[in-house]
């Protein structure tokens, strides 16, 4: 496989099983993939950083898919866009995809809400306040790979599993997979992979994982999401 072509792959897998795929995820679910989608036909063509995030996040979207359906299955050999010129075909395949599988183009009038239901739940799970976290970082400021949630009503939330239960700084293997899975960018993305069921880690949520000496196989799972290998 040429290294540009993982991107049109994708794109390729979900116009070929779109019914199974939306049958196999819950309206939020789907939504959020379609968003996505959007955001990534909305992406730079030639900023290859963008391009390769935005299909990140794609590829983040179907992660809810049960194990062993097909497109779940195929993921793992598909590597993302690495190159410049890949960018153009990708971004041109996505509004096709879009146009194909979209009554219309502009998004749908419950999208905010969808957003809105996904952010709320991830913003149920234990936290922690930025005063919290400097107290365990001995007042130095939060690193920029650790996942911050703006929550509207009671300001940034830090989430909890990112940290020992005893106390202390986060857990490195958080860190080293918020940095692929570019938490920078997509916080609620990469929550929401922390925090779900997982069909590479045996159904189980990856921070339930976590001090259980499991971090070769956390990376493992964040790798092949990421990569394709």
């Amino acid at each position: 496989m040429n290294p540009g072509d993982g991107g049109t792959e994708v794109l390729d897998l979900i116009a070929d099983h779109h019914d199974s795929i939306r049958e196999h995820l819950t309206d939020e679910q789907y939504q959020s993939l379609l968003t996505r989608l959007r955001a990534l036909a909305d992406s730079v063509p030639d900023d290859t950083r963008a391009v390769r995030r935005a299909l990140q996040r794609v590829r983040l979207g179907l992660v809810a898919l049960p194990y062993g359906h097909p497109v779940r299955e195929a993921l793992d050999s598909v590597r993302l866009v690495a190159t410049p010129a890949a960018g153009q075909p990708v971004v041109r395949r996505t509004v096709d995809l879009l146009t194909l599988i979209t009554a219309a183009p502009a998004p749908p009038p419950d999208t905010a809400a969808i957003i809105a239901g996904v952010e709320r739940r991830l913003l149920r799970a234990p936290a922690l306040t930025a005063t919290e976290v400097r107290g365990r970082l001995a007042g130095t400021e939060p690193p920029p790979d650790l996942i911050r949630l703006a929550d509207p009503e009671h300001g940034d939330r830090y989430p909890e599993f990112q940290f020992p239960v005893g106390g202390g700084a986060p857990y490195q293997v958080v860190l080293e997979i918020n940095g692929l899975l570019c938490a920078d960018a997509d916080p609620w993305g990469a929550a929401d992979w922390w925090l779900s069921a997982n069909a590479w880690l045996g159904g189980r949520r990856p921070a339930a994982l976590l001090g259980d000496r499991a971090d070769g196989e956390l990376l493992d799972a964040a790798h092949v999401l990421v990569e394709g290998d």
